[in-house]
């Protein structure tokens, strides 16, 4: 089906905002493919604030070279899929593994990530990170480990002269 000059100009212009408004992307190459498996991964994604987004990979290339953004010819001349991570990089990248892992429909290709194209074994070690949340955590548990151990030590020796006074009126009343 042929687009008219507008209406590519329309869809180059929504994949310019998608790029803009994402952390991260990520490009799988599908094969086989069917709508239950497409529908399935959008609603997995969905629920940690990304979008998958069949492209036309030559009006993408459009956009990534107005982004200023390196890529292999070779590389679109696939069907592509892009996901776009609006939030939580990792996170995305975690549950895209999730999709890929025992499926012959979708492969994890590459990625974008800061204006540099990563590999998929660098999509792959960027799953392997914390999820941002659990990153927050482990910040917030290492940030009050200093001061809850003070407290601790600055309370003891009045809990060791409560428990003096304690035992001694005690052992005054037996």
């Amino acid at each position: 089906m042929a687009f008219s000059r507008k209406h590519k100009e329309t869809i180059v212009d929504q994949y310019s905002e998608w790029v803009d408004k994402s952390q991260a992307m990520y490009i799988l190459s599908y094969s086989k493919m069917n709508m239950p498996a497409i529908d399935e991964a959008r609603k997995k994604l969905r629920d940690s604030n990304a979008q998958m987004h069949v492209v036309k990979n030559r009006l993408f290339k459009l956009v990534l070279d107005e982004k200023g953004l390196p890529y292999d010819e070779k590389f679109w001349e696939n069907n592509n899929l892009v996901v776009f991570a609006l939030e939580d990089a990792p996170a995305v990248a975690k549950l895209m593994n999730e999709i890929t892992k025992g499926n012959d429909k979708f492969k994890v290709r590459a990625g974008y990530m800061d204006g540099r194209m990563l590999k998929a074994q660098q999509v792959a070690a960027l799953a392997d990170l914390p999820t941002l949340p659990v990153m927050r955590a482990m910040l917030l548990g290492t940030i009050l480990a200093p001061a809850s151990k003070l407290v601790r030590t600055m309370a003891e020796p009045a809990r060791g002269l409560a428990a003096v006074i304690k035992a001694n009126s005690e052992k005054q009343t037996a």
